[in-house]
């Protein structure tokens, strides 16, 4: 098996699809969680607090040294570097990239930039400004996963922008981008769960996403067009708020994301289509996905200052080490579900998420 670096604040996805694909993954997070033990080759977690995110010298040092006595093919990297391109670069220097390079994501995450290129090819998306809007949301610069994205306030610093509030549920659409080509996979609809810091914090997705057939085209049109703009390779995937026959693009992701665990082909590997995607290969078609899959995050409601020996159940991911401190707020682990339609696996993996939190907590 060829050896492949992978990181991100959380790996484990990617490292299963890479492990599933035939790689041994090197994998380094900020949690190293019991589950990417077990997925990657080697694991490591990055020596730093999850709200300082990836630090460069940190992360190299745990990429170095997963990488000594090894020769891994690239690094391919998940969330947390929407506002690090210069670690980008930096990784690009010692390891082939397996994704957009640092100049593509620093393009697709500037507001302006996303917005002059929606205004040129005529998709609808929300207003924005450098400057403080009553009633507008306020964004971070880079920031992913919901958490940065609060109501409007006007003494925040010089890396937020103030986006439009607009009406609308949250769907996104997976995709593969390929030298200014781009092949849709799927689409999935999300929720939030909501904190009183972060009202729009990411809660959970399902596929198929329920769209119309004409939704269904407007939306592969405009995320194909976004992406062939930017130049994006590999996985990615972009955001919309849909509201009956009105849809708005509000955010594009360029790199693989937590919709790793609902999209699960039923021959061969997303990895290795990112992988194929990032050096110029795109399948003629998009892999064919069964059934309806659905992932949610549990959310701790209270410090846990030792986790306990919890025996984790076989549809929980992300599993946290046996005392580990988790704090109010933060991941508690993922939970997954499958069945025959997607209303159905939403309601499961809700359901198995309140299971699943009582349950840590009471033993805790």
């Amino acid at each position: 098996m060829a050896d492949v670096l992978v990181v991100g604040l959380s790996a484990r996805a990617l490292a299963q699809s890479a492990r599933s694909a035939g790689y041994a993954p090197l994998a380094a997070d900020l949690f190293c969680d019991l589950d990417l033990e077990e997925a990657a080759e080697r694991s490591m977690r990055i020596a730093v607090d999850l709200v300082l995110g990836l630090v460069s010298e940190p992360t190299i040092v745990a990429l170095d040294s997963l990488s000594e006595g090894r020769d891994p093919i690239g690094v391919a990297y998940g969330s947390g570097f929407e506002d690090r391109t210069d670690l980008l670069k930096k990784l690009d220097e010692r390891w082939p990239l397996l994704g957009n390079p640092a100049q593509t994501v620093a393009r697709a995450k500037d507001p302006a930039v996303l917005a002059e290129i929606c205004a040129r090819l005529d998709v609808p998306h929300p207003r924005w400004s450098e400057e403080a809007r009553n009633g507008w949301l306020r964004k971070r610069v880079g920031g992913s996963g919901g958490a940065h994205v609060a109501r409007a306030a006007s003494d925040e610093g010089c890396r937020d922008y103030w986006q439009e509030l607009v009406a609308g549920e949250p769907v996104s659409a997976l995709m593969l981008g390929c030298e200014n080509k781009a092949l849709i996979l799927g689409f999935s609809s999300q929720w939030a769960n909501p904190s009183p810091d972060a009202p729009f914090r990411y809660g959970g997705a399902v596929q198929p996403a329920d769209l119309s057939e004409d939704m269904h085209s407007r939306l592969a049109q405009a995320a194909n067009a976004v992406s062939r703009e930017l130049g994006l390779v590999g996985l990615n995937s972009v955001d919309f708020l849909v509201s009956g026959e009105d849809w708005r693009l509000v955010e594009v992701n360029p790199r693989p994301g937590a919709t790793l665990d609902i999209f699960h082909p039923m021959a061969g590997s997303l990895f290795a289509l990112h992988v194929d995607a990032c050096h110029g290969r795109l399948p003629t078609r998009a892999p064919v996905f069964s059934g309806a899959d659905a992932a949610a995050i549990v959310y701790a409601r209270h410090r846990i200052a030792k986790m306990p020996a919890f025996a984790w159940p076989e549809w929980t991911a992300d599993r946290q080490r046996p005392e580990t401190s988790v704090e109010a707020g933060a991941p508690l682990c993922t939970v997954l579900a499958t069945a025959a339609t997607a209303g159905e696996a939403r309601r499961l993996v809700l359901q198995r998420a309140e299971t699943t939190r009582e349950a840590v907590e009471t033993d805790s």
